[in-house]
C-alpha cells in the first residue's frame, strides 16, 4: 500500500479526500490541529477501510509544528506517495477590518505551508521518480477578492509551474480549484452556507479531483458552473468581477 498525507484532514474537503483515498486502499497520514478529533477520524477510517492511519496534531501557523509535518514528508524510510495540501481558512471581514496578525496567519497557512510542505515532499518524490501533490486552491484565485484570492492565485501559479517542472521526473502536481462547497469552511468564518446549484458536494468535488489527477491535469475545476466562471474572468472587466465578492458572505 502507498501512503498519503492530507492536511486539514478532519473536516470538509480534507476528510473527504481521506475517505476516498482510504477506500482505494491507501494508508493515511492525517494532519490537523484538533488531536481528539484526529483520533476519532483515524479510528473510524482504519476500522472501515482496514488501512493504517497515522496522525500528526499540528497547527501549520506555528513554525515548529509545521516543521514536524515537513520532517514526516522528508522521511525517505517511510515514503509519502501523495501530498494533499488542503488545510486552509478564510476571513469574513475585508482587509482593513482584519488585524495584520489575522491576515498573516492566513498567509502562513495558505501560502507558506504549501510552499514548505511541497518542498519537503518533492525532494524524495523526484529521487524515487514517482509521487504527486494536490494543492487545494480556489476559483477565487481568478477573482479580485482580497488577500484570500491573492494567496490562491499564488497556489495556482506555483502548482502550474511545478506541474511542468517535475512531470519529466515522474511527479504529478495539480491545483484543485473548488467553488462553494458544502463543508464547515463557511461556518468557521461565521458565514451562512447557501444552497442551490452553486454549492457542490464534497464527495463529487473530490471524486472529480482524483479523476483529473489520474489524467495528469495541471488544474481541476469541478462543476460546469465554475468552469464557466473561470472562462468569464478572462473577458469581464475587474470592476464587474468584484461584484462576486458578495457571494458567500451573507
Amino acid at each position: 500500500m502507498t501512503s498519503v498525507l492530507v492536511t486539514g484532514a478532519t473536516a470538509g474537503i480534507g476528510l473527504e479526500f481521506a475517505r476516498q483515498l482510504a477506500e482505494r486502499g491507501h494508508d493515511l497520514v492525517l494532519v490537523a490541529r484538533d488531536e481528539a478529533r484526529l483520533a476519532t477520524v483515524a479510528a473510524e477510517l482504519s476500522s472501515t477501510y482496514e488501512v493504517e492511519v497515522e496522525t500528526i496534531a499540528a497547527d501549520l501557523v506555528v513554525p515548529e509544528q509545521l516543521a514536524t509535518v515537513e520532517a514526516r514528508l522528508a522521511d525517505r524510510s517511510r515514503p509519502i506517495e501523495l501530498l494533499v495540501n488542503n488545510a486552509g481558512f478564510g476571513l469574513k471581514k475585508r482587509f482593513l477590518e482584519n488585524t495584520i496578525e489575522e491576515e498573516h496567519a492566513m498567509l502562513e497557512v495558505l501560502v507558506t505551508s504549501v510552499l514548505r510542505l511541497s518542498h519537503a515532499a518533492l525532494g524524495p518524490m523526484a529521487e524515487r521518480g514517482r509521487g504527486g501533490i494536490i494543492n487545494v486552491s480556489s476559483v477565487a484565485a481568478w477573482l479580485p477578492r482580497g488577500t484570500y484570492s491573492a494567496a490562491k492565485a499564488w497556489v495556482n501559479s506555483f502548482s502550474e509551474w511545478a506541474h511542468y517542472e517535475y512531470k519529466p521526473q515522474g511527479v504529478s502536481v495539480m491545483s484543485l480549484c473548488p467553488g462553494f462547497t458544502k463543508t464547515e469552511f463557511h461556518q468557521r468564518m461565521d458565514v451562512e452556507r447557501g444552497e442551490g446549484f452553486m454549492w457542490l458536494d464534497a464527495e463529487f468535488l473530490v471524486r472529480t479531483a482524483l479523476a483529473d489527477f489520474e489524467k495528469g491535469r495541471a488544474f481541476s475545476i469541478p462543476g460546469a458552473q465554475y468552469k464557466a466562471i473561470k472562462q468569464l474572468t478572462r473577458i469581464i472587466p475587474t470592476p464587474l468581477a468584484q461584484r462576486f465578492q458578495s457571494m458567500g458572505r451573507k
